[in-house]
């Protein structure tokens, strides 16, 4: 199954290289939502995931991440969070790809480009630093609102996490304008094969960015 390979991946990532086993916003409870929608990176005979993320939406049932990790340092998270919110969150790539841009690239993108298919008008992404310019990329901003100008102790208290909001989802008016085209021509051909130029080279991916069962969303 798809998200057990996720979850797998991900842990196995987390400790590898923090030595987190497990932290505390990594709840597995999302596997069971159904407005929890999953992205992965997988090989042409889909055996193998090389990496994934995930857009968890505000339903009443399940905190997003972010208020599970960050709550309890600043409770306004929990009126900045409500209908119609969302967060990335997940992210990941195995290490067989790693410096390929399959997280810093593929997976930022695309989360990006499918965020027009769901009922969502703000997105909060939780960077470590560095994963901010991925955020940045693609329009997010740091919300100064949350903790101190946007910075949380987390998941350690030698680490440093941001926390990112993205308001304007169909423009993307803060993002890379090269990264903007890029996503919206990802929004109009959601089936589709383009030679990507990653940090290690050049690889073609097929894209399939139709999210299937959106009637079943209960949001």
């Amino acid at each position: 199954m798809s998200c057990d390979k996720f979850i797998e991946g991900h842990s196995r990532l987390l400790e590898i290289h923090f030595g987190l086993a497990k932290i505390t916003s990594a709840s597995t409870e999302w596997a069971k939502n159904p407005n929890t929608i999953v992205l992965i990176v997988e090989d042409e005979l889909g055996e193998k995931i090389y990496g994934g993320s995930r857009i968890q939406i505000v339903d009443g049932a399940l905190p997003l991440p972010i208020e599970t990790a960050i709550g309890k340092y600043d409770r306004k998270i929990f009126d900045f969070v409500g209908r119609g919110t969302c967060e990335v969150c997940g992210m990941w790539n195995s290490i067989e790809v790693a410096g390929m841009g399959i997280g810093s690239l593929i997976l930022t993108r695309i989360s990006a480009a499918v965020l027009t298919q769901l009922p969502v008008n703000k997105v909060y992404v939780l960077c470590a630093p560095i994963t901010m310019r991925m955020g940045r990329r693609i329009g997010a901003i740091v919300d100064t609102e949350l903790g101190n100008n946007g910075t949380f102790y987390y998941p350690k208290d030698d680490f440093i996490a941001t926390a990112l909001v993205l308001r304007d989802v169909e423009t993307l008016v803060h993002a890379d304008p090269s990264e903007r085209e890029r996503i919206f021509d990802l929004r109009k051909n959601l089936f589709q094969v383009r030679n990507e130029n990653g940090p290690k080279g050049n690889f073609d991916v097929s894209y399939d960015l139709r999210i299937a069962n959106l009637d079943k969303l209960n949001v």
